[in-house]
């Protein structure tokens, strides 16, 4: 899966957030009938996101993006909450997950490797510095293909 576009997201923001949500990001991604776009929305609420909340961001987003037509490809649309497995998207969503344990997989290499898992030590500098086997790793954070918390029950 890859990030959206800017022109995209520009779109689908204020959608979300008029119905009172946040908008953690959206990817599309190439699916075994056509593309998939998903989306992640979060709130406040002590409750959370629940499936109620995910059907009515659907819908709305649905009718926008039908109308708007900023998606060139056929897609199948899914709402999110961010789960056990947060997906990080920007720097303050790194920021906010530091101690923890993440996965990431990079669009080029950093030290000859693509994919690491390891403790989210610091993000400085528009890099997120995760430690790996006891090494630290500088990854930028523009070039992750994406990331994740790893989920622990």
């Amino acid at each position: 899966m890859r990030r959206v576009s800017e022109s995209v997201a520009a779109v689908l923001q204020p959608v979300i957030e008029g119905l009172g949500y946040s908008m953690l990001g959206a990817q599309l991604g190439q699916a075994e009938n056509g593309h998939t776009l998903r989306i992640y929305i979060d709130t406040d609420r002590a409750d959370g996101i629940q499936i109620e909340d995910c059907a009515t961001v659907s819908r709305q987003l649905s009718a926008v993006l039908d109308v708007e037509d900023v998606i060139d490809a056929a897609y199948q649309l899914e709402v999110s909450s961010p789960g056990l497995d947060r997906p990080l998207f920007d720097e303050p969503h790194f920021a906010e997950q530091i101690g923890e344990t993440i996965k990431v997989r990079m669009s080029v290499g950093v030290n000859g490797r693509r994919s690491f898992t390891g403790e989210l030590l610091a993000v400085e500098n528009s890099e997120a510095i995760v430690e790996v086997d006891g090494l630290d790793y500088n990854l930028p954070i523009a070039d992750v293909e994406w990331a994740h918390l790893v989920g622990r029950i």
